[in-house]
C-alpha cells in the first residue's frame, strides 16, 4: 500500500521512514512538508496539493506537532485517505472525537498510535498482572528535553504539552497494562517562567479497589534517561525499564530482552495499520489524553526557573 508521510522532523526521519522502509506492507510514496523531505521521495509542501494530485494514496500518516494535526486528519478523511495519527492523537479531545466521526461515517481506518504500548515488554507485563491484586504503581519518567525535542519550540506552546509529550507514553502503557481503569484526583505542574506548557509534573490517581497510584514526570534530567514504571501487587512486584524494553519480577530478570527491544515499536504500528486497512478497522484510544487534559484541569500550577535551549 502507499502511504503519504506529513511532517519531515526528527520522530518521522528517526522512527516513521525506516519503518515503513523495512515493511513488506508500505511503499513511501509521497511526503509533505514545509522543510523536510525524504531522498527519491515525491516532496510536496501543500497538503491538499497532494491529495488532489495523489489520489492513488490510499494512507496518511501524520507526524505534525498536536496542534495543526487535526485539520490534516479532517482533510484526509473526507478526501477518502486512511488516516495514522502519532501520538498524541491531537491537541484535544474534542478534536479526536470528531476524527472518530467522521471515519466510522466514512467507514475509514483510523489508528490513534501509542508507540510505547508496542514496547517489548508491555504485553508481557499485562498478562502479569492480569487477575493480581494490586497495592501500589509509581511511574518515574525522567529524560533530557534538550538531547529529545532540540530547538522545538513548539512544544512550549499552548497544545505542545511540554512534559506530557513523554509522560504520555507512560500512561499509555499504565492504561494498557493495568487490569482496572484509574482517574487522576490530583497533579502539580512545573512551569518554566515565560513558558505554556510544563517542564515537570506530580500525579496522583484513584484506583477503584484503593491502591496508590502515581506519577513523575521530569524532562531536566541529564545523563542516563529514566523510564520505570513500578506495580506492587500482593503476589509479587514488577519492574518495567527502559520504557518497557525490559521488565523484573522481583527483582529478576523476567526474560531476556533483545538489546533493540525499542526499535520494534514502529514496524509494530505499521504492521497494525496495514492490518486496520485490509480490514476496515479503527483503534481509537484516547485514555491516555484524558488523563493529560485532566491534569490540566486539576493541576495546581507552580513557577520555575526559567528554560533555556
Amino acid at each position: 500500500m502507499d502511504v503519504a508521510l506529513v511532517g519531515i522532523g526528527k520522530i518521522a526521519v528517526d522512527q516513521h521512514v525506516p519503518a515503513i522502509n523495512a515493511s513488506p506492507d508500505w511503499t513511501l510514496s509521497a511526503t509533505v512538508s514545509r522543510h523536510g523531505s525524504v531522498e527519491g521521495v515525491p516532496a510536496y509542501t501543500d497538503f491538499a496539493e497532494m491529495l488532489k494530485e495523489r489520489v492513488d494514496i490510499r494512507v496518511v500518516s501524520l507526524c505534525l506537532p498536536p496542534v495543526p494535526r487535526f485539520e490534516y486528519a479532517k482533510a484526509a478523511l473526507l478526501a477518502g485517505r486512511h488516516v495514522m495519527l502519532e501520538k498524541p492523537p491531537g491537541a484535544t479531545l474534542a478534536e479526536c472525537h470528531e476524527l472518530l466521526a467522521i471515519a466510522k461515517e466514512r467507514r475509514l481506518s483510523l489508528y490513534a498510535t501509542w508507540h510505547s504500548r508496542e514496547a517489548e515488554m508491555v504485553p508481557a507485563a499485562r498478562a502479569w498482572l492480569a487477575g493480581k491484586t494490586l497495592k501500589r504503581m509509581h511511574v518515574d519518567w525522567r529524560e533530557d528535553v534538550r538531547r529529545w525535542h532540540p530547538g522545538q519550540e513548539w512544544i512550549w506552546e499552548p497544545g505542545g504539552m511540554g512534559v506530557f509529550d513523554p509522560g504520555i507514553n507512560a500512561l499509555s502503557i499504565v492504561t494498557e497494562i493495568l487490569p482496572d481503569p484509574i482517574h487522576l484526583t490530583g497533579a502539580s505542574l512545573d512551569f518554566p517562567e515565560g513558558r505554556q506548557a510544563p517542564i515537570g509534573a506530580e500525579l496522583a490517581f484513584a484506583h477503584p479497589k484503593g491502591a496508590e497510584v502515581s506519577a513523575v514526570f521530569d524532562w531536566r534530567k541529564e545523563g542516563d534517561q529514566y523510564w520505570t514504571i513500578e506495580v506492587e501487587t500482593e503476589e509479587g512486584t514488577l519492574r518495567l525499564l527502559d520504557g518497557g524494553a525490559r521488565m523484573e519480577i522481583d527483582g529478576k530478570p523476567a526474560e531476556a530482552a533483545p538489546d533493540d527491544a525499542l526499535s520494534g515499536e514502529y514496524p509494530r504500528l505499521y504492521d497494525k495499520m496495514a492490518a486496520l486497512v485490509k480490514e476496515g478497522g479503527i483503534d481509537a484510544d484516547f485514555s491516555p489524553l484524558v488523563h493529560v487534559a485532566d491534569a490540566f484541569m486539576l493541576g495546581r500550577r507552580n513557577t520555575v526557573a526559567p528554560f533555556n535551549e
